[in-house]
């Protein structure tokens, strides 16, 4: 599974990755970001997701790009054994694009284009 993040150079993107649980017994999962650009994604809400027996549950990844080049990651759930019970390890391949650029500032400047 690929993850697309678009947006602006500097700017942060969220993408919402759902997860369900059919079993009977709760689920934990430890996210690990891994890759050349890993450090430019992140998961806000913490390294450990839980969810309940037969629920589903959202977790957020967040980017932020630093360069104009696309960035590549791997985002990694691995299952944590909760009650005997462990999950699949799950892996979602993030990759991001560089849309447009905002200017962070406009200077105007007036200057003679030719003097004698």
């Amino acid at each position: 599974n690929t993850i697309e993040f678009t947006g602006a150079l500097h700017a942060t993107v969220a993408k919402q990755v759902r997860l369900k649980n059919p079993s009977s017994k709760a689920l934990m999962y430890n996210a690990i970001l891994i890759g050349r650009d890993a450090d430019d994604f992140s998961v806000p809400e913490g390294d450990t997701v839980t969810i309940a027996p037969r629920r589903q549950t959202s977790i957020s990844v967040e980017f932020t790009s630093h360069f104009l080049r696309p960035a590549e990651a791997v985002l990694l759930l691995i299952s944590k054994r909760v009650g005997g019970i462990g999950g699949a390890t799950l892996a979602f391949s993030l990759k991001s694009e560089v849309k447009h650029i905002e200017p962070a500032h406009i200077l105007k400047c007036k200057s003679p284009c030719y003097e004698l």
